[in-house]
């Protein structure tokens, strides 16, 4: 039987693009072929060119669908690649809503056109992604059509991010692994750490990966005189994520808008305590005090209250993450979850050919 091909519209280089294409080779036997624009985003000329590159993008995309013949085409993000792979005309289409909305930043000069392109890429997609409750709950209140809907996380791979956590439960030691970007609050916890050490409370930050405000954050980070107590590892490979997640008491992440967090996931698996942001895409699954930290947007004085009552209470501590654990296993599974999706491509994908 010749191997179905499907084409990806999305930035490849992403973890979360990278387990979606993965577990469609792995559990469907799809050859993946992937565009994406390659224009870079960062200046206010590149954002121009990456403008006029989207602009021209659908002849690119037709090309590309008349020399592989693709048996189907998905995308990321309704209002961008995903709006454009409905635009191919090419069906079966999958696009996935990755953020709470897609709508985002809520007060961009572009928004009215980004409702416009969303709308036409719910009507024309065969099946839209919603990898949360949240991102669900959005589509319903546009009157997106229900029947189209595959409400799923892709999940993340249990052999990978193991229930093996090694981290000294008498010392304060936390990770935080988003992308160094404003909207991802770091310095609110640098701030929240630097309550602790005026307390005199030992502690060792790590945070992961890279972005535009390294070095505003190393500066910060010595201005509250807590630099030998926090490490910017830069990015770090996909492998030697859960080795820090395991060393690691706590996980925090403090984003002002959040929609499936695959890191948090990453972390529950782990063993790593949760302490995030207070935000309805989180409250999907951690509830304040049960089996994480829910702090306020913004308000690092809670944060540092909350890392202190959490780690005083050991013991509620470890019945929480032995139920976080159990929580991934059974809802957030990446061999179960993908192979539900990849079945249900074959399906459209077979259904389109017989029709």
């Amino acid at each position: 039987m010749k191997q179905k091909k499907i084409l990806f519209l999305g930035e490849s280089y992403r973890a979360d693009a990278q387990t979606w294409m993965n577990g469609l080779k792995e559990f469907g036997n799809f050859e993946i072929i992937n565009w994406e624009l390659q224009t870079p985003n960062n200046t206010f000329w590149n954002r121009i060119g990456r403008t006029l590159e989207f602009i021209f993008a659908p002849f690119t995309i037709q090309k590309i669908i008349r020399k592989e013949k693709p048996d189907m085409i998905i995308a990321e993000r309704t209002t961008s690649y995903g709006f454009l792979a409905t635009l191919s005309g090419l069906q079966p289409s999958a696009i996935a809503q990755q953020g709470k909305t897609d709508l985002w930043p809520e007060n961009a000069i572009s928004l009215p056109l980004k409702r416009i392109l969303q709308n036409y890429a719910f009507q024309k997609a065969t099946l839209i992604h919603a990898w949360g409750p949240i991102m669900a709950k959005h589509m319903k209140s546009v009157k997106v059509d229900q029947s189209k809907i595959l409400l799923l996380p892709k999940g993340i791979d249990l052999e990978k991010f193991e229930n093996n956590n090694l981290a000294n439960p008498e010392k304060i030691t936390a990770i935080v692994s988003r992308s160094l970007l404003p909207e991802y609050r770091h310095k609110i916890i640098l701030k929240a750490f630097g309550i602790l050490h005026q307390k005199e409370i030992d502690f060792h930050l790590t945070i992961i990966g890279d972005g535009t405000l390294l070095e505003n954050l190393k500066n910060l980070a010595q201005e509250l005189q807590i630099q030998d107590k926090v490490l910017f590892t830069g990015r770090i490979s996909n492998s030697e994520l859960p080795k820090r997640l395991q060393q690691a008491l706590f996980y925090i992440s403090m984003p002002v808008t959040e929609g499936v967090s695959t890191s948090l996931f990453e972390a529950m698996a782990c063993s790593c305590y949760p302490i995030i942001s207070n935000l309805e895409g989180n409250q999907s699954w951690i509830k304040h005090r049960e089996n994480g930290q829910l702090i306020s947007v913004d308000d690092f004085k809670m944060l540092a209250e909350e890392i202190l009552w959490v780690f005083k209470n050991d013991n509620f501590r470890k019945k929480a993450v032995i139920q976080n654990r159990k929580f991934v296993e059974e809802n957030a599974n990446y061999q179960t979850n993908m192979k539900i999706i990849a079945d249900k491509y074959h399906e459209l994908i077979d259904a389109k050919k017989t029709f």
